[in-house]
């Protein structure tokens, strides 16, 4: 039987990257360092990761300040939702293919 690798995302295949769209495809919006502490990375690490989810249009970002204090929160497109979900069944298969 052949193994769709195909339907494989490259931007998925870091573990950072993955767990960021894994937790903006169940959750509405989630903030940065809320991000950061749930996936235990550093700043500069998770930043870099947003940006290429960012650049490719599967994340938004929505700057704000809540009292004085600036609140970053991220939010997964259609276009990222769509593209995750082809990444997991693809990954599913490959599991139910063994």
């Amino acid at each position: 039987m052949k193994v769709p690798i195909s339907s494989l995302n490259k931007l998925f295949e870091n573990r950072v990257r993955l767990g960021i769209m894994a937790i903006l495809i169940v959750n509405d919006s989630f903030d940065f360092n809320s991000l950061k502490e749930t996936l235990e990375v550093t700043d500069g690490n998770l930043a870099s990761h947003l940006k290429t989810l960012e650049d490719n249009s599967l994340i938004r970002v929505n700057k704000q300040f809540i009292g004085r204090k600036p609140n970053t929160r991220y939010s997964i497109t259609e276009t990222g939702s769509r593209a995750f979900k082809i990444h997991l069944d693809a990954l599913e298969q490959i599991i139910k293919s063994q």
